[in-house]
């Protein structure tokens, strides 16, 4: 699904000597190189703060840490999503609510929002879903009317531009009142171990997160809040510093390597293409960490294993809903609120997709893809 060492051996020129330079210097924690990358992702993304983390999960659960949001509180987001993102609602205690997604974007859907808000809603978590953004004006403008927190799950989506209706262009995870992001390997910016970064343009909540990252303190020894242990070590920092300057050529060979896909797969009876590609122009509006397939009439697990039987890699993102999860199940869902994600775990299959993707494979894959299918109608 990804080639991080044919991605490795074109950068291992700088990124050899980033990791020595760390070795040699002995800065394993909060090293100049963990400073340089914070700047250089705060400028990147035109965010005025990039606090780093161990990891996404971490900088999520950081990130609702910070607003202050307590037991009980309720926190409404995509049933269609990697379940880190409800994980830490519930492990704070909150009240996670899950909302259906729109059938086109897969992105949480701002009518089932609206339906879900009640006094006790505090946040709501859009996740940049595939590497699309969110509907971030409808969200933004939702929240402000009902005085709630939008934290960004930007995961997915370290590089995408989402263009306001004014026309105005904003990376993901600088909109919202503050934002997250992973840094795993497979990400579009990835480290080569585990990393995350919150992101805010609020300086006090930003001021709060740097404590709640050091356990809790701004002078050694004095625990001012409530912390975790959650930094971003400095090799992986000086890797992905490494990497960032690249970020945006990654994000350009995804969205060529989408395009080839549609292209192969266009208007297919049976094969409902990525949104996202074109839409106003945007050259980095859709930055496709995943490159997924709504298929229609079309056993998609008899044509996963027949990928699989062909050497193809291949992806069922995510096979079970978050409500139907056996730690999140609550007698308060109705399945028939949840009528999009339902259909789409039974039909979509993401394919490969990375850097490194050459026209002979992409070629490979699709025919396999439409051959299969004509086979078996």
């Amino acid at each position: 699904m990804v080639d991080l060492q044919s991605q490795y051996a074109k950068i291992k020129d700088i990124v050899d000597p980033s990791i020595q330079e760390v070795m040699d210097n002995a800065s394993f924690i909060n090293g100049p190189s963990v400073h340089e990358f914070q700047k250089n992702l705060e400028n990147y993304l035109g965010v005025k703060h990039v606090i780093p983390c161990a990891n996404g999960t971490d900088a999520l659960q950081i990130a609702m840490m910070g607003l202050g949001l307590k037991p009980g509180d309720e926190v409404i987001t995509a049933d269609f999503t990697f379940a880190a993102t409800v994980e830490v609602i519930a492990l704070l205690q909150l009240t996670p609510v899950l909302v259906d997604v729109d059938p086109v974007t897969f992105n949480i859907d701002v009518n089932a929002i609206k339906k879900a808000i009640t006094p006790k809603t505090k946040a709501i978590v859009p996740v940049h879903l595939f590497g699309l953004p969110a509907d971030m004006d409808a969200i933004m403008e939702l929240a402000k009317e009902h005085n709630l927190f939008v934290i960004e799950d930007n995961a997915q989506a370290i590089g995408a531009s989402y263009t306001h209706k004014d026309g105005t262009k904003t990376k993901t995870g600088a909109i919202g009142d503050v934002a997250s992001t992973s840094f795993f390997p497979s990400k579009n910016l990835g480290c080569y171990g585990d990393g995350g970064a919150i992101f805010t343009n609020d300086d006090d909540l930003a001021h709060t997160i740097r404590g709640i990252v050091n356990h809790g303190m701004y002078k050694r020894y004095h625990h001012d809040v409530v912390g975790v242990n959650s930094r971003l070590d400095s090799i992986q920092a000086a890797v992905l510093d490494a990497k960032l300057p690249h970020l945006d050529t990654y994000n350009k060979a995804r969205r060529t390597a989408a395009k080839k896909y549609n292209e192969a797969f266009k208007n297919h009876p049976n094969i409902v293409t990525p949104t996202g590609l074109g839409v106003n122009d945007a050259d980095d509006f859709h930055v496709f960490h995943q490159y997924t397939l709504n298929l229609k009439a079309v056993d998609r697990d008899a044509l996963v294993a027949h990928l699989q039987s062909k050497n193809i890699p291949c992806g069922v993102y995510y096979p079970i809903p978050l409500h139907r999860q056996k730690a999140y199940m609550d007698d308060r869902y109705d399945e028939a609120d949840f009528e999009v994600t339902n259909a789409l775990i039974q039909s979509v299959i993401s394919l490969p997709m990375h850097t490194e993707l050459e026209d002979e494979q992409i070629s490979y894959i699709t025919s396999t893809i439409l051959n299969f299918i004509a086979s078996h109608k």
